[in-house]
């Protein structure tokens, strides 16, 4: 457990699975690696589920700490095709914290709700020492939709086909951009480095999950993950493995943003690490199997809300992530971003 960052699956089914407490028939979707939310049925009924720590970075401004602290979780539950409904938050903020900056926080977190139509319906508000940014607290989210209507990783079938909206490393350029304009501006220009700040509202896949879910959960669309940690590739190995399938990635159908390749390659430089955009972090990129002949709908449902998206590959019978020729893509080690990100705080902090 030396490595910071989400456990490894060794961890969570050496010492997590089996110790779940009480085993309750209603509980459908239980903590899974690679599953994004659990369900319990209740009845006609399934309530989706969905913990997240309230992830809040003051660098950021209150405004978009507040809305990246509402999608992450808001995310997670939407790629169940089912739109967020009730939120529960615990917040137990740092000292330094000031009335001003939580009022800012609090109600762009109830602004960025309402658009949702998500109601806050519990939680636990407290200043606390020994707490600090950027996880001060964790919330629950919750949906509620019918016994067979939401999808998870574990639904995808040979012969769907695999879409990527966005590309990838949204999240990666995203963050760069956000905290380290000032070196964008000298690579690029002040138009640039501006026009970049905006790629981090692109951090959010509840729309284009709940845009997909409308061509029809399980009859169209199979399954949906967002790309957070290790980005595509990760993303990509966990539908597999949860669905006990294999994916052929389509290399021509690989597609990522000029502003993000520009980005990624930018700080790259700087850092002297290599980075792989495919493996990098990419929370608002959205990976989804789709029945075939859903496929021309699903992506001209996305066009009409102005989501960039394509067909990047098949499920196959076969176990494992590779390209159209043969070649395995691995599971990621190591996300590029966190070095890189930290590596550039550290140059940039000399200068």
């Amino acid at each position: 457990m030396e490595k910071l960052g989400k456990l490894s699956s060794d961890i969570f089914n050496e010492i997590i699975y089996p110790n779940l407490g009480k085993r309750d028939p209603s509980v459908a979707v239980p903590p899974k690696h690679g599953v994004d939310f659990g369900v319990v049925e209740l009845g006609d009924l399934a309530i989706i589920v969905k913990s997240d720590p309230v992830f809040v970075v003051p660098e950021y401004g209150w405004e978009r700490s507040s809305w990246f602290a509402v999608h992450i979780l808001a995310s997670d539950v939407s790629v169940s095709g089912v739109p967020p409904r009730y939120l529960s938050i615990d917040l137990n903020l740092p000292p330094k914290m000031s009335k001003e900056e939580f009022r800012l926080l609090w109600t762009g977190i109830s602004r960025e709700c309402e658009k949702l139509g998500v109601s806050i319906v519990a939680g636990h508000t407290g200043k606390y020492e020994g707490t600090d940014y950027p996880m001060i607290g964790g919330a629950t989210m919750l949906a509620v939709t019918t016994r067979d209507g939401y999808v998870t990783t574990e639904m995808a079938r040979p012969g769907d086909l695999v879409i990527m909206t966005k590309g990838p490393a949204v999240e990666a350029a995203g963050i760069l951009s956000t905290m380290f304009p000032e070196y964008l501006e000298g690579r690029f220009g002040r138009e640039f480095a501006e026009r970049a700040k905006n790629i981090f509202y692109l951090q959010s896949v509840v729309e284009d999950a709940l845009t997909l879910s409308s061509v029809g959960l399980r009859t169209g669309v199979t399954s949906m993950h967002d790309a957070t940690e290790y980005g595509v590739w990760g993303a990509l190995h966990d539908i597999a493995r949860a669905s006990n399938v294999g994916i052929v990635v389509r290399k021509r159908g690989l597609f990522i943003r000029d502003d993000v390749r520009m980005i990624i390659s930018a700080f790259s430089e700087l850092t002297e690490i290599k980075a792989d955009p495919f493996a990098a972090i990419s929370e608002g990129t959205l990976i989804a199997t789709v029945k075939p002949e859903k496929a021309p709908e699903a992506l001209r449902k996305l066009k009409e809300r102005g989501i960039e998206a394509g067909i990047i590959g098949e499920v196959v019978e076969r176990e494992g992530v590779f390209m159209d020729n043969g070649e395995s893509i691995d599971m990621p080690s190591e996300d590029p971003f966190w070095p890189m990100f930290f590596r550039t705080a550290e140059i940039l902090r000399k200068k």
